[in-house]
């Protein structure tokens, strides 16, 4: 069966959320161990992951130099923390993968995710009310004004968000397209597991003369997840998280985990509300846009159940119709 595997940011980090590097070496190689295992099963496996936690720390390294060096844009920030957090997961699935006496290779592939340059995020005039687009999501710390002027000098966006200070703001376009799928998909016919579309992928837009070129954005990787799967002909969608399973009435004595669930009754409990746009919102959409869109199943489930996940023994499981 081919897979592919969404490790999210609990997957990169210390269990406090710590992120030096010994402590991003350490989780990594934690995380290979129930992912070795299904590859040593003899699953194709695709991987990617988040970089929260990684561009968050880019970020602050440009502002802390931004009067020296100029910031470096953030498909740039993706392209780096793709080839960082790449290499550190070959390293430990490369280990995990000899200690079973598998040998299976492992490859990274620095992956580029185009968007549409019409997208609203990116400025473009709404579709539906003719408004000016602008980015909405905020990422990194906040800042005093006068430091936040100096990164607005750069080019930026920065919001006053009061008492806290001021926050940047970027677009957070829809992913249309995984340009190296193609390379993906080889790669897995060729045995190796690889590692791909980190972080969403690198955002890029294609030209009127067909060109590509970067542009300042970040993608939900979860959504490229989808895209991903869809794309090298995957059966099954794992989103690795820190939770068990998607649970309705998250938070409350009411909460209730599910199971089994169709794609209909999913979105149906979407429409009610019942999961946060910034943390299992994004999860339930990419699942139910695999599944109808062919996936015969996706799964939402934490990294340490993974294994009995992709047996459909654990998590909330994900099918167009009743099984």
């Amino acid at each position: 069966m081919r897979i592919v595997v969404a490790l999210g940011g609990n997957a990169m980090t210390a269990p406090d959320g710590r992120a030096r590097p010994e402590d991003q070496i350490a989780a990594v190689a934690r995380a290979a161990e129930p992912i070795a295992d299904i590859v040593a099963g003899g699953a194709e496996v695709a991987l990617t992951h988040g970089n929260g936690p990684q561009v968050g720390n880019l970020l602050v390294k440009n502002e802390l130099a931004a009067s020296v060096v100029p910031p470096v844009p953030l498909d740039w920030c993706g392209a780096q923390t793709q080839g960082t957090i790449g290499a550190i997961l070959v390293n430990a699935l490369e280990r995990a993968l000899a200690v079973r006496g598998s040998a299976v290779p492992v490859a990274a592939l620095i992956t580029r995710t185009r968007v549409d340059p019409n997208d609203p995020q990116l400025g473009a005039p709404d579709p539906l009310t003719g408004r000016p687009g602008r980015p909405t999501k905020p990422i990194g710390r906040y800042l005093p004004e006068a430091e936040a002027r100096l990164m607005m000098e750069h080019g930026q966006v920065w919001e006053d968000r009061g008492e806290r200070g001021w926050r940047r703001v970027v677009a957070s376009p829809e992913p249309v397209e995984i340009l190296d799928a193609p390379a993906a998909a080889a790669l897995l016919a060729a045995g190796y597991v690889v590692i791909a579309a980190g972080g969403g992928g690198i955002p890029v837009v294609r030209d009127p003369d067909g060109t590509v070129r970067g542009v300042e954005a970040v993608i939900d990787k979860d959504l490229s997840a989808a895209l991903l799967a869809r794309a090298v002909g995957a059966k099954l969608l794992v989103i690795a998280t820190d939770v068990p399973a998607v649970s309705l009435n998250f938070g409350t004595p009411a909460q209730r985990a599910l199971d089994h669930v169709t794609v209909a009754q999913l979105r149906a409990y979407a429409a009610e509300g019942h999961f946060a746009s910034g943390s299992m919102g994004p999860k339930v959409e990419a699942v139910c846009r695999f599944v109808e869109n062919g996936g015969e199943r996706a799964v939402i489930s934490s990294l340490e159940a993974i294994a009995d996940a992709v047996a459909g023994r654990a998590g909330t499981v994900v099918t167009a119709a009743v099984e």
